[in-house]
């Protein structure tokens, strides 16, 4: 099983930090939407008009005190189904 094989309502990790590239409404571009590794639900799975064959995910991921926040969307690779390992 895969990221893109995932549904509503399942836990995802960030696979990386992600940041906002300036599409968040009222975002601050540049600004730590989630550090890699932070766990989160999704709420929602489409495609961008523009990419018909790509999948875009909206997570809400937790925050310090396991609060979901404010829902992001994020593209497959931004997504892992496990927590980061650290060494």
């Amino acid at each position: 099983m895969n990221v893109e094989d995932l549904d509503i309502g399942d836990v995802v990790y960030a696979a990386k930090a992600i940041i906002d590239d300036g599409s968040i409404p009222d975002g601050v571009e540049g600004a730590l939407l989630a550090e890699a590794g932070t766990r989160g639900v999704i709420t929602l799975i489409g495609h961008v008009e523009e990419e018909p064959n790509r999948s875009v995910f909206l997570v809400r991921f937790e925050d310090s005190e396991m609060n979901l926040g404010n829902p992001i969307g994020c593209w497959v690779e931004d997504l892992a189904m496990e927590p980061k390992q650290v060494n």
